[in-house]
């Protein structure tokens, strides 16, 4: 079974490219971040035209989260997290597929740091990880995949210096992340990356792209269960090299 993670940047604006890679790589089950459309105006017929079930929690104009499986409908459990009545932004989407539980996930970036923005990522991060340990503690097959806004080592990135002021990588989300860990779940692209250095996030400015400048937020973490049947994981760096593609690259775990 193949699980991939894809901030699409834009569900509409990027459909071939997302049709394009479906095709070609085969996923199984997918998690896609930044739809930044309503439930309403979904592209439902291209996804199920593609070959594959299509749950969603859409936002219009922002974020928006989703789980494609091949073949199958995700069953869905929940949407949004508890803690926080009061917040109405498509972060957060679960659903049972092929016998895994799976989360879709689109963490907020926590910018301008300090502020309300990065006090409501931290708050964020803690209501993830209520849920997780919930996860955790059903023993069963798990998997929180997307895009975590947060850059766990100086690795991870090209340039330590220049992003050491921003959100994704302050002490305070390193600390959320790895609690996160500490509780259980592993990384699965730095359990085959020990050394680092793999980025999946290129940036559109400064010839983020062409000079490889790039830093690694799209994490698949993996229950104890997930973590034992691990065969791979990989990005699929190069689709982030094609025409008017998103500025993510698909990142994917492989299991037995």
């Amino acid at each position: 079974m193949k699980v991939a993670t894809f901030n699409i940047n834009g569900i509409k604006a990027r459909m071939p490219r997302l049709v394009e890679w479906l095709d070609e790589t085969q996923p199984d089950v997918v998690c896609l971040q930044e739809l930044k459309s309503s439930d309403e105006t979904m592209p439902t017929k291209e996804i199920e035209a593609a070959g594959y079930g299509f749950l969603y929690h859409g936002q219009k104009g922002f974020n928006g989260v989703a789980i494609l499986a091949k073949g199958t409908d995700p069953v869905e459990v929940q949407r949004g997290l508890a803690g926080e009545a009061e917040d109405e932004q498509s972060r957060y989407l679960e659903a049972d597929v092929f016998g895994v539980r799976v989360g879709a996930i689109y963490l907020p970036n926590g910018n301008p740091h300090p502020g309300p923005k990065f006090d409501y990522k931290l708050r964020w991060m803690a209501r993830l990880r209520e849920r997780a340990k919930a996860l955790l503690a059903r023993e069963i097959p798990a998997i929180l995949a997307g895009d975590y806004n947060v850059i766990p080592h100086d690795d991870d990135v090209w340039d330590v210096r220049g992003m050491a002021d921003d959100a994704l990588m302050q002490p305070e989300s390193r600390d959320a992340w790895f609690r996160m860990l500490g509780d259980g779940w592993t990384d699965a692209i730095r359990s085959r990356h020990p050394a680092g250095h793999v980025w999946t996030f290129w940036d559109y400015q400064a010839g983020g792209w062409q000079r490889d400048h790039g830093f690694r937020i799209d994490h698949l973490l993996l229950s104890p269960a997930m973590a034992d049947r691990l065969i791979d994981a990989q990005v699929d760096k190069a689709y982030r090299g094609r025409e008017k593609a998103s500025d993510h690259a698909p990142t994917w775990a492989s299991f037995a």
